[in-house]
């Protein structure tokens, strides 16, 4: 008598190091999107005028969720 063993679809299967790329790239992008609009939600009314940016634009664009460029 034989031993069964267990089927898996793809063993000792390893990730492409390009996808892993695309991965942590797509995080720090999302990340720095996130600190970038941080940091416009911080900066004053002067420095706004300075941009040719209404206290609205930067309510709006803090609004937007991280992933949203």
């Amino acid at each position: 008598m034989t031993a069964r063993t267990t089927f898996t679809p793809f063993p000792g299967r390893q990730s492409f190091p390009f996808i892993d790329w695309v991965r942590m790239r797509l995080l720090a992008r999302w990340y720095d999107r996130y600190l970038q609009r941080r940091d416009l939600s911080e900066v004053d009314d002067h420095l706004l005028r300075d941009l040719g940016l209404t206290r609205e634009d930067v309510r709006r664009e803090c609004a937007k969720s991280f992933w949203r460029s």
